[in-house]
């Protein structure tokens, strides 16, 4: 083979050759792509009075059973990490909500009718969104879809404990049965940035509706975060959202109805091994208006956890203060306590985390005519599986 065949086969080899093994090589070589799954599953007993008065149905003969295995949660994730600055995600979870599933038809058309529901442990779909790292300007990070909110993550992230209980605000509603319109999960768009190494800001746009309800009206809910990050260690957080609500009779029609939260969140991590972490936050809503009577709803929480054995052993604790309504003297405020372990006897994908809670009420008249105790004192052993 001569000098010129041979230049010409290299230059043959160096246009079609490389360039089809370069694309082979990219086709080939999937991005990477995770699955996880996380279940929490109690065992649960009522120490006295059958259970938190608050939590119990409103149809006075009946009552949540104790002594009982219940399945909480369970969440399925799959993430893709489309390129170095998107990535994807979807989320299912599943609870124990009743859903109506049919409508049996016995004798009569209008008395014989009744309604059939299904307890089963349903999936519905928590998190659907794109992520998008660097957007526009480095280290901005930009979210769309079905998305998590700025509400609740911090405190969760630093009590870590979602497995035991929700979060103030969170589990607010589950607890004191009053109303806050807020979510973890919402379909909207949101922008995070770290303007300096001790400050960044967050903001969100969202329906307002949560991720379990279609949009119902034409407004939005704007959500602002900005976090303080003063020494290594130690973090305050800022929250604040506002939404226009539809107009309702009994507000006066001059009257713009709005809902809007302050939320401030401290956090302490500066000793090896401990963390200490503080939430409180105040919410208004113009609905909560009947007859002159106006609802403010507030509470703070104080929890920590300390960590005895990486991946093996923990304590937690934790106090909450609800205030269901600032302006009623009726007396409704009440409290809740929690402590217990953590322990992974085999591996951190298993932990069994014994937890007693301690609500305190002041009335416990408002809640149930027949309370006969300020407190309820109800045992979990709660299992944590995650893979």
């Amino acid at each position: 083979m001569n000098k010129r065949q041979k230049l010409t086969l290299a230059l043959v080899f160096g246009t079609l050759v490389l360039p089809l093994a370069s694309l082979l090589a990219q086709t080939t070589t999937a991005p990477p792509q995770t699955f996880s799954a996380t279940v929490y599953l109690d065992y649960r007993y009522y120490l006295t009075n059958a259970g938190p008065i608050t939590l119990k149905p409103t149809d006075p003969t009946k009552a949540y059973l104790s002594n009982q295995f219940v399945f909480r949660r369970a969440y399925f994730t799959y993430e893709n990490k489309i390129s170095d600055n998107l990535k994807f995600r979807f989320r299912l979870d599943a609870d124990n909500t009743a859903n109506v599933t049919g409508v049996t038809l016995t004798g009569s058309p209008v008395t014989g009718a009744s309604t059939s529901k299904d307890d089963k442990l349903r999936p519905f779909i928590k998190h659907i969104y794109l992520e998008y790292s660097n957007f526009l300007v480095d280290k901005l990070v930009l979210n769309v879809g079905m998305i998590e909110t700025l509400t609740f993550k911090p405190a969760e992230e630093r009590w870590a404990y979602r497995s035991v209980a929700k979060t103030l605000v969170d589990g607010y509603k589950d607890i004191t049965k009053k109303e806050i319109r807020a979510t973890s999960a919402d379909i909207g768009v949101s922008l995070k940035y770290p303007v300096a190494k001790y400050f960044r800001l967050a903001a969100m746009i969202s329906n307002g509706a949560a991720y379990s309800h279609a949009e119902n009206d034409q407004f939005k809910k704007l959500m602002f975060q900005a976090q303080f990050v003063p020494v290594a260690g130690f973090s305050v957080v800022g929250y604040y959202d506002y939404e226009r609500q539809l107009q309702v009779a009994s507000i006066p029609v001059e009257t713009k109805p709005a809902g809007q939260m302050f939320k401030l969140d401290v956090f302490f991590e500066m000793v090896k091994n401990l963390i200490l972490g503080g939430e409180g936050f105040q919410y208004k809503n113009d609905l909560y208006q009947t007859g002159g009577t106006k609802y403010n709803v507030a509470g703070w929480s104080a929890f920590g956890r300390y960590i005895l054995r990486p991946d093996k052993l923990s304590l937690f604790a934790r106090y909450d203060s609800y205030v269901p309504n600032s302006l009623d003297r009726a007396n409704q405020d009440m409290s809740l306590a929690i402590v217990g372990f953590d322990w992974a006897p085999y591996h951190d994908s298993w932990k069994l985390q014994p937890n007693v809670w301690f609500t305190n009420y002041k009335n416990p008249n408002y809640y149930s005519t027949v309370a006969t105790s300020k407190n309820d004192v109800s045992f979990n052993l709660t299992f944590f599986l995650s893979f």
